[in-house]
């Protein structure tokens, strides 16, 4: 891993997206692995708590998982999105600037936060760690252009292409509805489908993995500390600095627990909407 001090976040808005989704192009070839991580205003739709045990148990299934996924993905809008690329031996690109290492941080347009639906509380953390909303709302990229350059990028609907997330299926979600611009297709298995079209075949999700590993356990920070892996820049909860943990952290637990093969048995499955 590289060291904190070579690491700068690429703060992506609407008058220089066009000029980084060229310079990521220009890097797929070379760095195709990719780790995304998004914000988005939390969750509205719940299961509700009060069901009987048996109901609770029904509706932890993938395709109950997937309807809530859906109601919330589609009444709500991006906030940021984390791209950290990386070769084979998980070096990251200097871009030709001084030797400097750098990840993104797309920052949208799309949340109003006057008048979109939101969690408070979610808005709330995301604001004490840095997401300035008025910003994002007057800088901001349109998420329906950025879903037209990014497609012309060599990242999607590429085979060469890996993809690493943490609990990824909100990531996958909000990424899908950007790029179709329109609501995730009513039946889980069509938007499975959407995945494999887009991210290809592919695709890790670390929270799925840690299920196969011993002691460990809980959100992204606390695996990072159980594996001794440090955020090399930023902050949680903003999307560049977490896409970046997340890679470090598959990385790591990819040495430790799979070092002599087998991790190609998640490639494809998200936590949370696991079909066997």
């Amino acid at each position: 891993m590289v060291s904190c001090a070579t690491v700068t976040v690429r703060e992506v808005w609407a008058h220089n997206l066009e000029s980084e989704i060229q310079i990521i192009q220009n890097l797929v070839d070379t760095y195709y692995y990719v780790s995304m991580d998004t914000e988005f205003p939390g969750v509205v739709f719940k299961t509700q708590s009060s069901v009987r045990a048996w109901e609770r148990r029904r509706q932890g299934s993938a395709v109950e998982q997937y309807r809530l996924l859906k109601l919330n993905v589609d009444a709500l809008n991006i906030i940021q999105i984390g791209l950290t690329l990386s070769d084979p031996e998980g070096n990251l690109p200097d871009v030709g600037e001084s030797g400097g290492r750098y990840i993104w941080q797309f920052n949208f347009s799309d949340f109003d936060l006057a008048r979109d639906l939101h969690a408070p509380d979610s808005v709330l953390l995301l604001h004490g760690h840095g997401i300035d909303f008025n910003r994002t709302r007057e800088l901001g990229i349109d998420s329906a252009r950025f879903g037209e350059l990014i497609m012309s990028s060599g990242l999607l609907c590429n085979e060469w292409v890996s993809w690493v997330t943490f609990h990824g299926a909100y990531d996958f979600g909000y990424f899908v509805k950007i790029l179709k611009q329109s609501p995730l297709p009513d039946r889980l298995e069509d938007f499975l489908g959407n995945l494999t079209a887009f991210f290809g075949s592919s695709v890790y999700d670390v929270k799925h993995m840690m299920k196969f590993c011993e002691r460990l356990c809980g959100g992204l920070d606390r695996l990072a500390k159980s594996l001794d892996v440090d955020r090399v820049v930023g902050q949680c909860h903003q999307a560049g600095s977490d896409s970046l943990l997340t890679w470090h952290v598959f990385q790591k637990m990819r040495d430790v627990y799979f070092h002599h093969g087998g991790g190609e048995r998640f490639v494809g499955v998200l936590f949370g909407l696991e079909v066997y």
